[in-house]
């Protein structure tokens, strides 16, 4: 479903989005770096805890020296998959800190879909899905070149 904002029309011509129903979604999970890196993973099933630990890994290869991951109370965050990953060697690196159960206002990537969605993607109608993910790509794209947006979702938070 699109997000609807706020837009312009003729007066008396009230604008509509026209979009095709369907059961077919992107998955996205993401991380925000005190530099004002963004890094994000795509997918078109539900993430899960496999998916999770797959994620971790990229951020491990992405971003050298040790990490502490701040990440919502979410069951994916917490299943045997991620436990079993921290214990065969991952928690060397990696330090795995939990917001409690509902605190969106504790959450710097609250900010981060927040924006993708009012500003990147308001009103995007795409058909397919591959034109979707073409979009989020696009949304990403955009904000990677604002850092100051990244940061200031850091900011609202309290961990800058």
């Amino acid at each position: 479903m699109p997000a609807v904002v706020r837009t312009w029309a003729p007066r008396g011509e009230t604008p509509t989005l026209t979009v095709p129903l369907s059961r077919d979604h992107l998955s996205v999970i993401g991380a925000i770096t005190t530099e004002g890196r963004l890094l994000t993973w795509t997918h078109d099933q539900a993430i899960n805890g496999h998916r999770a630990v797959g994620f971790l890994k990229h951020l491990l290869s992405q971003i050298a020296g040790n990490l502490l991951v701040v990440w919502d109370g979410a069951m994916i965050h917490r299943c045997k998959a991620v436990k079993a990953f921290l214990s065969a060697g991952a928690a060397k690196r990696l330090q795995l800190l939990c917001l409690p159960g509902y605190a969106p206002e504790l959450n710097p990537a609250e900010g981060i879909w927040q924006w993708v969605k009012r500003v990147a993607l308001g009103n995007v109608c795409c058909d397919v899905l591959p034109e979707l993910r073409y979009e989020l790509g696009l949304a990403f794209a955009k904000l990677r070149r604002r850092p100051g947006v990244l940061k200031a979702c850091l900011e609202r938070v309290g961990y800058l």
